[in-house]
């Protein structure tokens, strides 16, 4: 056994990894904590939202933009007395939207739906981008244009901060946006999200031990394969 030597184990070492199959550069490793995250992310974030689905027509869904816009907001010279934002977009859903599935409920797409409940990837994609609580669009989708509006968003705390739904206002009009210290819940960050955070590192660490000590167990198994081959003095 005189001849295998430190350098002989290194070099026998480096040859098992290099023709298995595992990485061999920090650089290689998945980070478990990264993907359980951004796992998690994406269960939890959800929407509820109302559309408009009109033809593809910029004249039509700017004009029908704008007067939603002014049955929230009238003009100061008008005698009209504002509508609460949801009253207003549902009210033009159940009247112009050419989607008969959710105009007849005010454009409602679903309350706290997952990302990827939408039929048009593109209105799906939207939901999770808009502002929270305005009149957008027009987006293009292969089934029209749609006017969008996002009342209630969770997990979404780069895009909303701390401001995850709006409600109406004691006013019945105006809309007030609801974070975790006001609904007495948490959409994304706060307490809560820094628990989970701290479960979901919890979890991935011991992933991460488990990934790494099964590594080290195949490559020693295989090392001692090898090594009860050599032609030992």
């Amino acid at each position: 056994m005189n001849n295998f030597n430190a350098y002989s184990a290194l070099l026998l070492l480096w040859s098992i990894l290099a023709s298995s199959n595992l990485p061999t550069t920090a650089t290689a490793f998945i980070n478990p904590i990264e993907v359980i995250t951004r796992d998690f992310a994406a269960l939890t974030r959800k929407v509820t939202a109302h559309h408009i689905l009109l033809p593809k027509s910029d004249d039509v869904a700017l004009a029908l933009k704008q007067r939603i816009r002014n049955k929230i907001s009238p003009p100061k010279d008008s005698d009209v007395a504002p509508t609460y934002i949801v009253d207003a977009f549902a009210a033009a859903a159940k009247k112009f939207s050419r989607d008969g599935e959710t105009g007849t409920k005010g454009g409602l797409l679903g309350t706290l739906a997952p990302q990827g409940y939408c039929r048009a990837v593109e209105l799906d994609e939207a939901c999770f981008a808009v502002p929270l609580g305005e009149v957008c669009g027009p987006i293009e989708s292969e089934y029209g244009y749609h006017l969008l509006l996002v009342v209630e968003r969770t997990n979404c705390p780069k895009l909303d901060g701390r401001y995850t739904k709006i409600i109406r206002g004691r006013d019945g009009v105006s809309k007030v946006f609801v974070g975790e210290d006001d609904a007495g819940y948490d959409g994304g960050g706060g307490a809560g999200g820094e628990m989970m955070k701290l479960a979901m590192q919890q979890v991935g660490f011991w992933i991460g031990v488990s990934f790494a000590g099964g590594i080290v167990a195949e490559v020693a198994a295989k090392a001692a394969n090898v090594v009860d081959t050599l032609p030992w003095e």
